[in-house]
């Protein structure tokens, strides 16, 4: 996940619009939020924006269009599939994750949809399981544009804030350590999102 993570660092224009596009999008529409939590790629698009090599508002547009569109396809899964979903291969290794996506929708219902997006996991599969749950689809499209346009905002600013951050940094202290410090900051990012991932997945909901 690191190696990706440094990878999108060197990608400009429409190449990194794209990649991080299809990360987001495909978070929750394939689940490969399993694999690369989709707020890394916005944050370090945030991050290329705030060194001119990305438009933030045309960041933001494609994040928040991404974060909107995949969990449609994922509720879409899921409302076909129903419970046969989770039984295939690969969801039952993350059993936590999705018993704890059911436990959010019981508790509270399509305010779950908003709640999720903000758990590694559980976004990955809320979608699917909003839709095998049946959750109205007007109720599950109210908080997932709320949702898509909070987080897509929000952690395309997280990005931008930080190598803005970066930018005083380098005109203090020099290029050389600016560059060190900016690499830190990502893996360090890339760190908390992972051990966040894989907390979410082991924890059994209370």
């Amino acid at each position: 996940m690191n190696s990706l993570a440094s990878g999108l660092t060197h990608l400009s224009g429409w190449v990194a619009y794209a990649v991080i596009a299809a990360l987001v999008f495909g978070e929750t529409a394939v689940f490969i939020g399993f694999v690369l939590p989709g707020e890394i790629a916005v944050v370090i698009g945030g991050f290329l924006a705030s060194r001119g090599h990305l438009s933030l508002p045309v960041l933001i547009v494609i994040v928040v269009f991404a974060a909107i569109a995949g969990p449609f396809v994922g509720y879409e899964i899921g409302r076909r599939a129903g419970d046969r979903l989770f039984g295939v291969r690969p969801l039952r290794r993350v059993q936590g994750g999705v018993e704890k996506a059911r436990a959010v929708l019981r508790q509270r219902g399509g305010a779950a949809v908003l709640a999720g997006r903000f758990i590694a996991v559980v976004r990955a599969l809320m979608p699917a399981a909003a839709g095998a749950a049946r959750v109205r689809f007007r109720t599950f499209t109210v908080y997932n544009v709320l949702g898509g346009l909070i987080w897509g905002i929000g952690y395309c600013l997280v990005g931008y804030l930080a190598g803005s951050a970066y930018a005083v940094v380098a005109s203090r202290v020099g290029a050389g350590l600016a560059v060190a410090i900016g690499a830190i900051v990502v893996l360090l990012i890339a760190a908390w999102a992972y051990r966040r991932y894989r907390g979410a997945s082991r924890r059994e909901p209370g």
